[in-house]
C-alpha cells in the first residue's frame, strides 16, 4: 500500500506539471488510456465515451460504485437527461455498464449505481494485445542492441569519433 501511495503521489506530481496545481486540486479521473484508444473498436460513439468518462468521475473506490444522476451529466454535457438516460440504455444492453436502482429509506428512487465491469471485460482484450506488443518491441529493442554491440570508437585527428 505504501509502494502505491508514493505512486500516486508521484502521478499527482507529475499531473500538477502539466496540468497546474489548481486545476489537479479540483480533481482528476483515472482512465486506461485503452479504453480511449479502441472505443471504436468498441462501438462506442464520442457522447458514449463522453458519459463513461462522466461516471467515471465519480468512480473514487473500487468496492463503492458511482451513482450520480442523469442530470448532473446532462447539465455538464448540455444534454437533455432523456438523452443521457437513451445512451445509458445502449450502454447497458451493450454489456458495458450494468445498473443497479438505489431507493431510500422511504421507498423513493435515488441515482442508479453504475458498473463497468463489462466495459473492463469488453476492454482488457485490447489491452493485453498491447501490452504483448509492447514487450514484443522491448525484447526486439533488447536483441537489436545486443547483435549490435557496443559502439566502435576511432580516433580522427586526435580526436575520438564514432564509426
Amino acid at each position: 500500500m505504501v509502494a502505491q501511495n508514493k505512486q500516486s503521489t508521484a502521478t499527482l506530481k507529475e499531473n500538477e506539471k502539466k496540468w497546474g496545481k489548481d486545476l489537479m486540486e479540483a480533481g482528476w479521473t483515472a482512465v486506461p488510456s485503452i479504453v480511449l484508444e479502441k472505443q471504436a473498436a468498441l462501438g462506442l460513439d464520442s457522447v458514449e465515451v463522453n458519459i463513461l468518462l462522466h461516471l467515471m468521475t465519480y468512480w473514487w473506490h473500487a468496492d463503492n460504485k458511482p451513482y450520480p444522476s442523469k442530470r448532473a451529466i446532462a447539465e455538464a454535457m448540455n444534454y437533455t437527461p432523456r438523452h443521457i438516460q437513451r445512451k445509458l440504455d445502449a450502454l447497458e444492453k451493450a454489456g458495458f455498464i450494468e445498473r443497479e436502482k438505489r431507493f431510500d429509506s422511504a421507498g423513493g428512487q435515488l441515482s442508479n449505481r453504475y458498473s463497468f465491469n463489462g466495459l473492463i471485460k469488453a476492454v482488457r482484450p485490447y489491452a493485453e494485445e498491447k501490452n504483448q506488443q509492447r514487450e514484443k518491441n522491448r525484447t526486439e529493442e533488447v536483441e537489436r542492441r545486443r547483435r549490435k554491440g557496443r559502439p566502435k570508437l576511432a580516433a580522427v585527428n586526435g580526436k575520438i569519433a564514432d564509426d
